[in-house]
C-alpha cells in the first residue's frame, strides 16, 4: 500500500488537519477540544474517561488482520439453498458499481435532480420484478426476503375489506427464517399465525391472507393457481414468494392472479456474504399501489419538460402517518438493487433464460443419476432444489459428512432429510463430484436427460423483459459506458460534501471497504456450519466488544438490517423482558413531538399505543408534560423512545432525569442511537439511563449510504435485556434461547459489511474516534457561527453551542423574498452541493450535518455558497432580482437548459452556472431541470421504457 507509515488512519479519516482544527477552535474563541466538549454538551452526559480498545492498526495492519481472519472460513461448494445461493458477479458489475465509491457513496434520491442515474437503475429494478412476477407495479428494494413477506401481510391486513379475520396463513414449505420473521411480526399485534401445508389446508377457520412458497423448502413447484383461487374464494389476499431466477422458467405468479409476490433478488449477482446485504422485493396489482411499502421510482418531467424520475407515492410514509403507518420501512437496499438490475441488463432476457435453463438441466442430470442409484429423491417437479431421504438418521449423518469431507455443504431439513440446492456456479464437476459423495461411490452424472419434469402448465409461455435496457448492453464495452452514462449523473461524496442532517456521509475509506468482496467473507452461506464461519465469527464477537465499550451496554445484537429493524427490535426486546416478569400488559409508549417518524410506526407495529410528549420553545422534551404523562400511564407504562442529542441538532440537559422518570413509572428507555456521532469517545448512554439503543452502522460507523442502503441497525442494551435479544431458529447459537424470533432473514444481519464498521474502530481505535466525535461536533458548531448571520440557528444548547448538526431556519426567505427550502436546496446544486436535510424535523429548515471527514476547504466552500444564496435573497426581497424569474426560482439549472437556443431570464448563463469562481474547477451538471413531483403523481408511470416514449 502506498500509504506514509508515519501518518495514523485518523488523519486520513479526519477531514480537517490539526492546524485548521485550531483555527476553527479559534473562531469559535475556544481554547481547545476540551472546552468545545464542555461548552457543547451538559456534564451530566460526559460520563467517557477513555475507551479501552486495542491501540490503533495502519491500514496496512488491518488489511493484514482481516487477511488472517478471512483465511479462518472455509468457502466451501454451498448446496444449502433456503434463499441464499452461489452466483456469478458480472465483473464489470463488480469493479465498476460495488466497489465504485460514485455509487456506493451516494445518498437516498430524495433530490431527483442529482439522482437521476441510480434511479434509473432502480427503474429498471422495478421493471425486472414487474416482468418476472407479472404483476403491475413494484417498489425499489426491500430488506430481505423474511422482512418483505412480513411487510406483505401488514399491507394484506389494510386492503383485505372483505376480511375482519386477525389470523393469516403460511405455507409450511416457506423457508424457516421467513416463517419466524411473520411470526415475530405477527405476535405483538395479536394476529393468529396457521403453519400448515397448502393441500391440507380447507379455509374452515377464516383467514385474511396466505403465504404460498414457490418453490418450496423441498423443491417442490407448488400448485399456485388452484391454492390462489381458493384464498380468493375465502376473501384471503394472496401472496406469493418466489425466487426471481425460477421466474424465467416458470409461469408467473401474476398470471395465476396473485395478489402480492415478495422474495430476494441475490442470486442475481449478489453474493450471499454470510446473509447480506440483498435486495428484497415485492410487487403488487395495480390496484394496490398506494399501498405498497417502501420506495417507489416514478417518470415525471422536469420544468423544462424533459422526463426526469423522481420518488413516487408514499415513499416516506412513516413520517406522514407516523403510529397510523402500516410500515416503519424508511429505507431500501439500493446498491444491492441497483447490482441486480444491472446483472439483468448485462445478460438480457436470453441469458437469464439460459442461466434458469442450466441449472434446471443440472438438476435433472442430478434427479436422473440419484434415482438410479437408488437414493430416493421426495420431489419429482423441481427448478433446481431435491430433497433427498434416507431409512434412518444414521444412513443421512453418513451422507452428510461424506460431503463435508469433500468441501460440500448440503442443507439439513429433519434427521433423515438433505437438501441439494444448484446454482449458476454448479458445473458438470461438480455434479460428479456430489454424486460421488452421496452415493460412496466413483460414479458421474448422466450427461444426456429426456423429457421433462415440468409440465406446460408449470412453464412459462410468454416472454419477459422486452424493454431495450435489457436488450442492448451485452458486450463488456456497451455495458461499461451505460453504467459510466448513469454514474455521471449522480452527486455523491465522491462530487462533493453532502451535508445531510441526521444523516451523516462521512468519509467509506478504501481501506475499510477492501475485505468485503474477498471471496471468504462474500461466498459463505449464513446457515453453513459454524466452524466454517470462524473468521466471521471472531469479527463479530470481537467488534461486539467494541460497541459495548464504546456504548456502555452489555450485548448487541446485529441481526436488525436496518434502522428501522433495530427500533422496532429494542421495543419487542423491551416488552418480552416485561411479560418476563409478570408486566406483559404495560403498552404504553411515550413519544416526543419531534422524534423521527419511524419512532411511532415502529410502535405501533410492536402493538403499542402511542402516546405524544410535547417539546418546547427549544426543541427540548416538555419535562413537566413528561411527568404528568408518565404517572398518568404510570400502569401501562412500557417505554420511552428519545433521540440523543435530540432531533434539533443540541444536546439535551435532562437525559438522565427523563431516564429517571420513565424507570420512576416502571417503564423502559429506549434510546435512538441515529446521532451516536456526537458520543463516541466522550459519552456512554447505556451507563446513563438508556436501556436499548440501536446504532446506525451506515452513519456512525462508515458503512456506505449505497445510495438509499444498504443499511444496519444493531441494537445494544443492559444486562437485564440481554436475554431477550433477537433469536433464529435457523442457527440456534446466533442469539439468546429466551430471545424475541428472528427479527430479518440471516441470523447475524448483512453480516458482509459488518467488517468496514469493524475495520474503522480497528484503523481509529480510542483517540482517533474521540477525535472523530469532537471534530464532527467543531465543524458543526463552525458553520453555525459562519452563517448564523445569513439564516438563524433555530436551535442551541443552553451555552450557545449545538451538537454535531445544526437547523437554519430559512422560513424568513419565504416570507420576504418568496424564496422556499425547495428552492435554497435546488440551488446548491449549481454549486456542487447535495442539500442539507429538509423541513425536517421542522418545516421549512435545513438541518445541517458535516461530519469529521470534510476538509474546513470544503465547509467553508458550502458555507460560501450559503452566503451568496443568502445574498440573491436579498437581492429578491428589495427588487433587484424578479420575484417569479431569478436564480433560485428556477434552479437547478441544467446543460440542456444552458445551452439552448432561448434563455428567457434576467440574469446570465453565467451566474445561472458558475455562481462563484471555484465552481468552475469542479462543476456537476444536473441531468435535469427542477422536477414536476405533481405531475409524476397524477400520471404514475413505474416501470422502464425508453424516456424518449414519454417526451
Amino acid at each position: 500500500m502506498a500509504t506514509d507509515p508515519q501518518k495514523p488512519f485518523s488523519e486520513r479519516h479526519i477531514g480537517p488537519s490539526l492546524s485548521d482544527q485550531q483555527k476553527m477552535l479559534s473562531y469559535l474563541n475556544l481554547k481547545n477540544m476540551d472546552e468545545l466538549i464542555q461548552k457543547a454538551a451538559p456534564k451530566s452526559i460526559l460520563n467517557c474517561q477513555g475507551l479501552d480498545l486495542p491501540a490503533p492498526l495502519s491500514e496496512e495492519g488491518f488489511l493484514k488482520r482481516a487477511k488472517e481472519l478471512a483465511r479462518k472460513n472455509k468457502v466451501y461448494k454451498s448446496y444449502i439453498g433456503q434463499g441464499y445461493y452461489g452466483t456469478y458477479t458480472p465483473l464489470v458489475v463488480l469493479r465498476n458499481v460495488l466497489e465504485n465509491p460514485a455509487w456506493y457513496t451516494a445518498y437516498t434520491p430524495y433530490q431527483a435532480e442529482i439522482s437521476q442515474g441510480r434511479m434509473e437503475a432502480l427503474l429498471n429494478f422495478q421493471t425486472l420484478i414487474m416482468e418476472l412476477t407479472g404483476l403491475d407495479m413494484a417498489n425499489s428494494s426491500l430488506l430481505d426476503e423474511g422482512t418483505a413477506a412480513a411487510e406483505a401481510f401488514h399491507m394484506a391486513k389494510t386492503v383485505n375489506r372483505k376480511s375482519k379475520s386477525n389470523t393469516l396463513f403460511i405455507d409450511k414449505n416457506c423457508f424457516k427464517q421467513t416463517i419466524e420473521v411473520i411470526e415475530s411480526r405477527a405476535l405483538p399485534l395479536g394476529w393468529e399465525v396457521i403453519v400448515e401445508d397448502p393441500k391440507n389446508f380447507d379455509f374452515s377457520k377464516e383467514v385474511f391472507a396466505t403465504i404460498i412458497q414457490y418453490t418450496g423448502i423441498h423443491g417442490e413447484v407448488a400448485d399456485l393457481k388452484s391454492f390462489i383461487k381458493k384464498s380468493h374464494d375465502h376473501n384471503a389476499i394472496a401472496i406469493v414468494a418466489a425466487d426471481p431466477l425460477s421466474l424465467c422458467l416458470l409461469k408467473s405468479p401474476g398470471s395465476m392472479d396473485a395478489d402480492i409476490v415478495v422474495g430476494s433478488t441475490q442470486r442475481f449477482g449478489v453474493p450471499m456474504g454470510y446473509g447480506g446485504p440483498h435486495a428484497g422485493y415485492m410487487a403488487t396489482k395495480d390496484e394496490y399501489k398506494r399501498n405498497i411499502p417502501g420506495r417507489i421510482i416514478g417518470i415525471s418531467k422536469d420544468q423544462h419538460g424533459q422526463p426526469a424520475l423522481r420518488l413516487a407515492l408514499q415513499t416516506r410514509e412513516q413520517h406522514i402517518r407516523r403510529e397510523k403507518a402500516t410500515s416503519n420501512i424508511c429505507t431500501a437496499q439500493v446498491l444491492l438493487a441497483v447490482m441486480a438490475s444491472m446483472y439483468a441488463v448485462y445478460h438480457g432476457p436470453k441469458g437469464l433464460k439460459a442461466i434458469a435453463e442450466r441449472v434446471h438441466l443440472h438438476t435433472r442430470r442430478l434427479y436422473n443419476s440419484l434415482k438410479n442409484h437408488g437414493i430416493t429423491v421426495s420431489n419429482s417437479q423441481f427448478f433446481d432444489t431435491l430433497t433427498l431421504k434416507w431409512n434412518s438418521k444414521k444412513e443421512a449423518d453418513e451422507v452428510y459428512k461424506r460431503c463435508l469431507i469433500s468441501e460440500m455443504n448440503l442443507g439439513r431439513l429433519s434427521e433423515t432429510e438433505l437438501i441439494v440446492a444448484l446454482d449458476e456456479t454448479t458445473s458438470l464437476d461438480d455434479l460428479d463430484q456430489l454424486l460421488t459423495a452421496i452415493t460412496g461411490k466413483n460414479i458421474t452424472v448422466e450427461r444426456n436427460v429426456s423429457g421433462s419434469v415440468l409440465t406446460s402448465k408449470q412453464l412459462r409461455n410468454d416472454d419477459f423483459l422486452p424493454q431495450s435496457v435489457f436488450n442492448s448492453y451485452h458486450s463488456e464495452t456497451e455495458m461499461l459506458r451505460y453504467i459510466r452514462r448513469l454514474e455521471n449523473k449522480d452527486l455523491t461524496l465522491a462530487n462533493g460534501m453532502i451535508p445531510l442532517g441526521s444523516c451523516t456521509m462521512k468519509l467509506n475509506a478504501t481501506a475499510e471497504m477492501v475485505p468485503v468482496t474477498w471471496p471468504e467473507f462474500s461466498n459463505i452461506h449464513p446457515f453453513a456450519p459454524l466452524d466454517q464461519a470462524q473468521g466471521y465469527q471472531e469479527i463479530i464477537k470481537e467488534f461486539e466488544g467494541w460497541l459495548c465499550e464504546i456504548t456502555g451496554y452489555s450485548a448487541i445484537s446485529f441481526q436488525p438490517n436496518a434502522g428501522s429493524q433495530g427500533e422496532y427490535s429494542g421495543l419487542l426486546v423491551i416488552r418480552k423482558y416485561q411479560k418476563s416478569v409478570g408486566e406483559g400488559h404495560r403498552d404504553v409508549c411515550l413519544i416526543p413531538s419531534s422524534a423521527h417518524g419511524t419512532n411511532p410506526a415502529s410502535a405501533a407495529m410492536a402493538g403499542l399505543k402511542i402516546v405524544v410528549i410535547r417539546c418546547d420553545e427549544s426543541g427540548n422534551i416538555d419535562m413537566n408534560d413528561l411527568r404528568e404523562k408518565a404517572a398518568a400511564h404510570k400502569e401501562a407504562l412500557s417505554s420511552l423512545m428519545i433521540t440523543y442529542p435530540s432531533t434539533h441538532g443540541v444536546f439535551e440537559e435532562t437525559l438522565v432525569e427523563i431516564c429517571e422518570v420513565i424507570h420512576q413509572n416502571g417503564g423502559q428507555v429506549y434510546m435512538d442511537g441515529a446521532n451516536m456521532n456526537a458520543l463516541v469517545g466522550i459519552s456512554q448512554p447505556g451507563l446513563l439511563g438508556p436501556d436499548v439503543s440501536h446504532l446506525n452502522l451506515h452513519k456512525t460507523f462508515a458503512i456506505p449510504h449505497g445510495g438509499g442502503g444498504p443499511g444496519m441497525g444493531p441494537i445494544g442494551v443492559r444486562a437485564h435485556l440481554a436475554p431477550f435479544l433477537p433469536s433464529h431458529s435457523v442457527v440456534p447459537e446466533s442469539g439468546p434461547e429466551r430471545g424475541i424470533g428472528a427479527v430479518s432473514a440471516a441470523p447475524w444481519g448483512s453480516a458482509s459489511i459488518i467488517p468496514i464498521s469493524w475495520g474503522y474502530c480497528a484503523m481509529l481505535g480510542t483517540e482517533g474516534l474521540t477525535r472523530s466525535t469532537q471534530v464532527s461536533i467543531l465543524s458543526a458548531n463552525y458553520i453555525a457561527k459562519r452563517l448564523a448571520d445569513h439564516f438563524p440557528v433555530l436551535y442551541k444548547g443552553a451555552t450557545g453551542f449545538v451538537a454535531h448538526e445544526c437547523i437554519l431556519d430559512v422560513r424568513p426567505a419565504k416570507e420576504t423574498a418568496k424564496v422556499s427550502v425547495d428552492d435554497i436546496a435546488k440551488r446548491l446544486v449549481d454549486y456542487g452541493f447535495h442539500a442539507p436535510t429538509m423541513s425536517w424535523p421542522v418545516a421549512g429548515t435545513l438541518m445541517i450535518e458535516p461530519t469529521e471527514s470534510e476538509s474546513l476547504q470544503e465547509i467553508d466552500r458550502f458555507c460560501e455558497a450559503m452566503i451568496d444564496i443568502a445574498n440573491d435573497v436579498q437581492e429578491i426581497a428589495s427588487g433587484q432580482q424578479d420575484t417569479e424569474n431569478n436564480v433560485l426560482t428556477n434552479a437547478p439549472h441544467c446543460l440542456n437548459h444552458l445551452t439552448g437556443d432561448e434563455w428567457n431570464h434576467p440574469y446570465s448563463r453565467s451566474k445561472a452556472c458558475y455562481p462563484l469562481n471555484w465552481v468552475h474547477e469542479h462543476k456537476f451538471w444536473p441531468a435535469v431541470g427542477r422536477v414536476d413531483n405533481a405531475y409524476g403523481d397524477r400520471n404514475l408511470i413505474c416501470s422502464c421504457a425508453p424516456l424518449t416514449d414519454y417526451m
